[in-house]
């Protein structure tokens, strides 16, 4: 059902966890599936320094979570912003099931309440 990119960023999650003292959270939940994600951000120089996200999902949720940090990571908050649920979808290899699309949207929102969380601080 998953192609290897996808098992592999779920089996080996680099991203999971939670950052202390983070400089911005996003927290988004799929009612009707159940899916959340918490995406935690340090902001230096305008650019997403460090980035951890929490998962509880599916192996596409997990994947799309672990594929948006490694987009995310370095680059300025109005660039991380244009990170689009296509972009995670290639990242991931472009082999998505379609009943599992509204994964990677998930990852998408939770990045940009974690971002609107650091602009209100500011």
């Amino acid at each position: 059902m998953y192609n290897k990119k996808i098992m592999k960023l779920f089996k080996e999650q680099k991203n999971a966890g939670k950052l202390k003292n983070p400089d911005g959270i996003g927290e988004v939940i799929n009612e009707t599936c159940g899916d959340s994600m918490r995406v935690y951000i340090k902001v230096k120089n305008n650019k997403i320094s460090d980035i951890k996200i929490e998962t509880m999902g599916c192996v596409a949720a997990i994947a799309s979570s672990e594929a948006l940090a490694e987009l995310a990571r370095g680059k300025s908050l109005k660039d991380a912003l244009k990170i689009t649920k296509e972009d995670i979808i290639k990242f991931l290899g472009g082999d998505i099931p379609s009943p599992k699309i509204h994964c990677s949207l998930l990852a998408q929102s939770a990045l940009k309440k974690a971002i609107e969380d650091y602009n209100g601080k500011i």
